[in-house]
């Protein structure tokens, strides 16, 4: 199970890294393997079956509804911007997009704005 943990880890680092996303720190968050920016987690994988994002809660609602097959929640994430992803199921490429919405919605504005228009450059 941690070998689960550890290839979702480095799955997760690989797809920040190929995003571009600048100032990503390996942490842990609640005891869990982590990135972060800024200080503060973007996502974490929660066990061998899951990865939680951070996202807004409009964008929470949109995506639990789009894909309730990915993204699902329990009473533990009910009205707090976080969303868990089962990892098994996700593609590289919307986790990928995920990712870069997690860093942008927990990165410094000054940092993010920057990321935004390198990205339109």
């Amino acid at each position: 199970m941690a070998g689960d943990v550890d290839a979702i880890f480095e799955r997760l680092k690989r797809l920040a890294a190929e995003a571009g996303l600048p100032d990503v720190e390996e942490s842990t968050s609640d005891g869990n393997p982590a990135l972060k920016v800024g200080g503060k987690s973007f996502v974490a994988v929660k066990n061998a079956e899951t990865i939680v994002i951070s996202i807004s809660l409009d964008d929470k609602d949109h995506l639990l509804e789009m894909a309730p097959d990915v993204y699902f929640q329990t009473d533990h994430y009910v009205g707090w911007p976080h969303l868990p992803v089962r990892a098994a199921v996700i593609g590289d490429e919307e986790l990928r997009l995920r990712l870069i919405g997690a860093w942008l919605f927990r990165a410094p504005k000054k940092l993010a704005a920057g990321f935004r228009d390198q990205a339109r450059s």
